[in-house]
């Protein structure tokens, strides 16, 4: 969206990307609040823009990439999921015991503290949401004409 040429680097998981980050083997990274914000709280990272399509409450200070990019929008999420052939009635307690975690004051507190978002739904909303999600970005994959190394 910008012509900004970047070196992909590929990592196994964040955790070493993270490090070269912290260590200065790399100039930049593309990480999710959660395993950054005590980083960014601690003075050892420098928190350029959130992906999220507005600022975050943890990171008041923080301008969101659409304020300067119109339309940039790029949010991870994390869910919980099962093989398909579950029977329902276990998914339904998982559902429901899951919600009542995001429900409670205290977890949605902590998460929001570290950047997250609660997203209560069930099953259904879910394969939704992961749908459209998939769709997006395969449009984005598609256009940007992305291929595997």
């Amino acid at each position: 969206m910008t012509g900004v040429a970047m070196q992909h680097v590929p990592y196994h998981g964040g955790g070493p990307a993270l490090t070269d980050l912290l260590g200065g083997h790399v100039e930049v990274m593309f990480d999710t609040l959660v395993t950054s914000i005590e980083h960014i709280r601690a003075g050892e990272l420098w928190a350029l823009g959130v992906t999220s399509a507005t600022r975050v409450a943890v990171l008041p200070n923080v301008p969101a990439i659409a304020e300067v990019v119109p339309g940039y929008e790029a949010d991870g999420w994390q869910g919980i999921g099962v093989p398909k052939d579950t029977p329902a009635e276990v998914v339904d307690k998982l559902n429901k015991e899951i919600n009542l975690i995001l429900a409670d004051p205290k977890f949605a507190a902590r998460l929001t503290d570290l950047g997250g978002v609660p997203f209560a739904s069930s099953p259904v909303e879910f394969a939704k949401f992961v749908a459209e999600f998939t769709a997006k970005w395969g449009k984005v994959i598609h256009t940007a004409n992305i291929k595997m190394d």
